[in-house]
């Protein structure tokens, strides 16, 4: 048995489903951030395919084990539901089978946590085989330790929202069959990595940047206005789930550019997790450019967001610039405040084209911010190796012999390091003084 994928699944019904939005403010939380929680689970809500006709927040120190809300605000969520005649409750975290089917035993509604929401966004969103097989394979180990509530809410389900992809397979689904589709798509994404890592080892010559940024903080009109492109650039949340790579030509080199899938606060792991191939664009490239919108309300959350991802990613090391975007739709107070905290970024509109020749220029410059002076002599054979180093370094003088070809510039330390491994004894490192160093001196 093979399940089909999230695309080819039936289609939601052209109305709007009708969705109450159900929250938490907990010790850790506050009203407002609940509240902002709670428009933004609005917008997914929107993105999904529903509307929403209310919503409720309880104060609680935790959430209650067995429903995750208490029983009073419970049977408000009943009588409100009916009242408004909600085809949806949908809360704004992630919910375990028991409280998934006791709430919707409950409430006879439809039931969908945080995590499944996005789940059902990226599944009508992917296009690619390979965007394709990582939802699916998020979406069944989301949906393993949860069959028993699959069970019961698919014998009477009728489409809608949270019901793309493997949600809706047949009733005798179980633990073996999704088991064994689920290695069968961690082989496939296997090949899939094999075959991004051989483009990626191509593209190794060429020094990388990504974008990355909360989810509509405006990264694909940024590549789009940087590259001359037509890159899909919606205003709606998560419009690009598969990485986008450009050439991008600086001041003083052309450098590749990639765009990748946006982030977003409690990220499902599941996703994280089956996407992180797709995302070792990040890992690999020499800067980040941190996309952030500087109009939003809830900016430093979203930052923090997204720092949480990076690091789940291993890629909390990689150099980072700034860039605030959308500075034409932020108000004067909010740019203040992004500046007082962040002094040391760009801030630019990509969709005005505001502020793209500065940026440009920064990128250059903290690409080159940890570059070291060096002279290479190498066979008058190896002209390739120099066509490399016009990307990869700054050349500053070029000469050719009968036999020799001499180069020196400045690059970084990991293409001295391949030159050195390569050329040993023809290649010589200096530092800001323009002291000559010891290779291993360097390299420690």
């Amino acid at each position: 048995m093979s399940f089909s994928h999230p695309d080819s699944i039936r289609r939601r019904p052209s109305k709007k489903e009708r969705a109450l939005l159900v929250g938490l403010v907990t010790q850790e939380s506050t009203t407002h951030e609940a509240t902002e929680h709670l428009n933004e689970l609005a917008r997914l809500a929107d993105t999904a395919g529903a509307m929403e006709v209310g919503r409720h927040l309880q104060h609680r120190d935790h959430p209650e084990p067995s429903t995750y809300i208490g029983k009073g605000k419970l049977h408000d969520i009943v009588e409100d539901s009916a009242a408004k005649k909600c085809d949806v409750i949908i809360f704004d975290d992630e919910l375990t089978g028991t409280q998934l089917r006791m709430i919707e035993k409950i409430t006879k509604r439809k039931v969908l946590d945080r995590t499944g929401l996005i789940l059902d966004i990226f599944a009508s969103r992917a296009r690619t085989n390979a965007a394709k097989t990582q939802v699916e394979l998020a979406q069944l180990r989301y949906i393993l330790p949860r069959l028993t509530r699959f069970w019961t809410h698919l014998s009477r389900q009728s489409g809608g929202i949270g019901t793309k992809g493997p949600g809706e397979t047949q009733i005798e689904t179980d633990r073996r069959i999704i088991g064994q589709r689920i290695s069968t798509l961690k082989e496939t994404l296997k090949k899939i990595d094999k075959q991004r890592a051989t483009r990626r080892k191509r593209r190794s010559s060429t020094m990388q940047v990504a974008i990355v940024g909360y989810t509509n903080a405006g990264k694909s009109t940024l590549l789009n206005a940087l590259t001359n492109t037509d890159v899909l650039a919606e205003d709606r949340l998560f419009a690009t789930l598969d990485s986008t790579v450009r050439r991008w030509t600086l001041p003083n080199r052309t450098v590749l550019l990639s765009d990748t899938v946006g982030f977003i606060r409690k990220l499902p792991h599941h996703l994280v997790e089956s996407f992180k191939s797709t995302l070792e664009e990040v890992k690999d490239a020499d800067l980040l450019l941190h996309v952030v919108d500087a109009s939003s309300p809830t900016t430093l959350e979203h930052i923090e967001a997204v720092k949480t991802t990076l690091r789940d990613l291993g890629a909390s090391n990689t150099p980072v610039q700034w860039v605030f975007n959308k500075i034409d739709q932020a108000t004067p107070e909010q740019l203040l405040e992004c500046k007082q905290q962040y002094p040391q970024a760009v801030y630019v509109s990509a969709a005005r084209y505001m502020g793209l020749d500065r940026l440009r220029k920064t990128v250059e410059n903290r690409l080159e911010e940890d570059f070291l002076d060096f002279t290479l002599t190498l066979p008058i054979t190896d002209f390739s190796v120099v066509s490399s180093l016009r990307t990869l370094a700054v050349i500053e003088n070029e000469c050719y012999d009968e036999s020799s070809i001499h180069v020196s510039g400045r690059t970084s330390f990991d293409v001295l390091k391949g030159l050195s491994k390569k050329y040993n004894g023809q290649l010589d490192v200096f530092d800001a003084e323009g002291q000559r160093q010891a290779m291993d001196h360097v390299y420690s």
